[in-house]
């Protein structure tokens, strides 16, 4: 089966405070997507939110946090629908799953060779369902761009420095609208190890996100360095709009 091309990504909105019944929630779905060769799963935690238990923050002095988290996996459709009537409906107690489209352009292991020629997917009416918002006063730009997520390790380098760095720099370098490094506290990849942080722990190889949104120019010219940047991890790409707004008095930025 060839990974890279049409998937749906499965988005798991909870706290981590619900356990089904002792082990929390995003654990069990963790462990569960592993137990089902899914090809990966990433927890990401919020440090405010709102949900069906109210207003979710933490408290310094609980021995139980109250976060919210985001489980985020990546597969076929039908896996994900079999994920979702199985293990997910007898784990999940409370929260929200969203589906999305992601158009998976990289799914590789470290011992692969990099042969892959990183292309954007074509479109298929992605945006067709997106109301159009003519620009205002603030809202400068109403264009259609993609949304590139790039998943990884922490511990991933690149010429001696984080590759995480490494790629918000060279988005820098060619000109690009920006990146979004986002760090998670567990969740497995390509080689389906569970990395996860630990109490005490100083140095894990937790996964990371990074999020990068431009026009559909600029990501072409991104992709060949990503390709030969990213040795082990995965890369999805989806059409959205962008709508740009700025604040501030004209002339500054």
């Amino acid at each position: 089966m060839n990974f890279a091309r049409e998937q749906v990504l499965l988005r798991i909105f909870l706290q981590s405070a619900d356990r089904a019944p002792f082990t929390p929630s995003y654990q069990r779905i963790v462990q569960e997507a592993r137990r089902q060769k899914l090809a990966g799963a990433t927890v990401l935690r919020g440090i405010l939110g709102a949900g069906y238990h109210g207003i979710i923050e933490r408290a310094p002095l609980s021995l139980v946090q109250h976060e919210p988290i985001i489980v985020e996996i990546v597969d076929s459709a039908e896996k994900i629908a079999a994920f979702i009537r199985g293990p997910l409906d007898e784990i999940m107690v409370g929260g929200m799953i969203t589906l999305e489209r992601a158009a998976v352009m990289m799914y590789r292991h470290r011992d692969q060779e990099k042969s892959e020629n990183l292309q954007l997917a074509p479109a298929t009416q992605p945006l067709s369902t997106i109301p159009q918002i003519e620009p205002g006063t603030h809202m400068t730009t109403n264009d259609n761009g993609v949304l590139l997520r790039v998943f990884i390790g922490e511990s991933d380098r690149f010429n001696n420095q984080p590759l995480y760095e490494a790629i918000v720099q060279k988005t820098r370098e060619l000109g690009l609208a920006g990146a979004t490094v986002l760090r998670g506290s567990e969740g497995f990849g390509a080689r389906s190890v569970v990395h996860k942080a630990a109490l005490l722990e100083m140095s894990s190889d937790l996964p990371i996100v990074i999020e990068i949104v431009d026009g559909q120019d600029n990501v072409n010219r991104l992709l060949p360095h990503l390709e030969a940047m990213v040795a082990e991890g995965m890369i999805t790409m989806e059409y959205v709009k962008i709508l740009l707004y700025r604040h501030g008095r004209a002339g500054t930025c």
